[in-house]
């Protein structure tokens, strides 16, 4: 065992001591998968004898049975009665869970179509959806302090239509801090809606594009945990910023282990479900006045703590690329990361 393994194991460790009860409740599940750790595969117009695309939660659900995963975080838009029994009938006889991802209505005109998507999906065997407030990267689509106060506005709006109908029907919605929200601003909207049942769920790695630190976030999200994006992160300098990149569980920079039991010990049922997404690293321009529009006065130390996190995380080759990549070849590296994370959270984070 290495230092920095050592030093994972130990601080998880502290955690679980004080709460012996909590791996035990969760032992049994293995991790799921978030439909989008198949981007290249799922709906793929690439003909694949290998590796077919997937064009229904469904196939979803089989293929991530045979390969060992516990359940699935699936898109439940616009489903009929019909598919919704078939996918709980499904669901129920390979023993697995099922997560869903669905939109949140903008106006009153769009609750009655929320409330079929909440029902069809309960109907499937979902407890939990899984929404997003922003339609893109916050320093991407939001060029203005303005546009982030309209963001929240609209969002706020959005979940005060939604509550009522999860109220009714007694099914969660889980926000994702989808490099939208900084941990502070997600909780703050969280506290006002004061709404048992909407919540959170927390990407481990993705508020590094907002230049926060990952366990930080953790620590202030957990308390609101209902579902979770597991991945690992690894950086690369480049003239603008930094390049941030999900790399296959145990081969990045995140805690891992300090990451789940803290969710563990907020919320002992909640699931882990990976999110390894297969692609090019992103650009965080974190160094080009444009990419600090929305951020106000956000202090100095946030991003010369970042900087320096990516400087001592060098990574000892380049960031994996998919870009040169044939279509087949992402297809079988998509896969083979997928795999590597499922294993490693057996054999490493006592998932499953």
């Amino acid at each position: 065992m290495d230092r920095r393994e050592f030093l994972q194991r130990s601080a998880a460790g502290t955690l679980v001591f004080a709460l012996p009860e909590m791996p035990e409740l969760v032992k049994g599940v293995p991790m799921g998968v978030v439909v989008h750790s198949y981007g290249n595969r799922w709906n793929s117009k690439v003909v694949s004898a290998t590796y077919p695309g997937f064009t229904s939660a469904l196939e979803l659900l089989d293929h991530c049975h045979q390969i060992g995963a516990g359940g699935i975080q699936v898109v439940v838009n616009g489903w009929s009665d019909a598919f919704a029994r078939t996918v709980r009938d499904r669901r129920e006889k390979l023993g697995m869970y099922l997560e869903g991802s669905i939109s949140v209505p903008k106006k009153a005109d769009d609750v009655p179509t929320f409330e079929q998507d909440v029902i069809r999906a309960k109907e499937a065997g979902a407890q939990i959806l899984r929404t997003v407030c922003s339609p893109g990267r916050r320093y991407e689509v939001l060029h203005s302090p303005q546009a982030f106060v309209d963001m929240k506005k609209n969002a706020l709006t959005s979940l005060q239509l939604a509550e009522p109908v999860l109220r009714k029907h007694k099914v969660r919605l889980a926000v994702e801090n989808h490099k939208d929200w900084r941990a502070p601003e997600l909780v703050a909207m969280l506290k006002q809606l004061n709404s048992e049942w909407i919540g959170v769920t927390l990407d481990f790695g993705n508020s590094m594009a907002l230049l926060e630190d990952p366990m930080t976030v953790v620590q202030t999200l957990a308390p609101y945990v209902f579902s979770t994006h597991v991945k690992d992160m690894a950086v690369e300098e480049y003239a603008d910023g930094f390049l941030l990149s999900e790399v296959p569980l145990g081969e990045g920079l995140l805690n891992l282990p300090a990451m789940i039991a803290l969710c563990r010990q907020h919320n002992p049922s909640v699931t882990f479900s990976l999110e390894m997404i297969t692609r090019d690293p992103l650009e965080i321009p974190c160094l080009k006045p444009d990419y600090w529009a929305t951020f106000g006065e956000m202090p100095a130390t946030e991003l010369a703590g970042m900087l320096r996190t990516v400087r001592q995380h060098k990574p000892a080759t380049a960031l994996p690329r998919t870009s040169p990549l044939s279509a087949e070849e992402r297809l079988a590296v998509e896969e083979k990361n997928i795999l590597s994370c499922l294993a490693y959270s057996k054999g490493k984070l006592a998932i499953g």
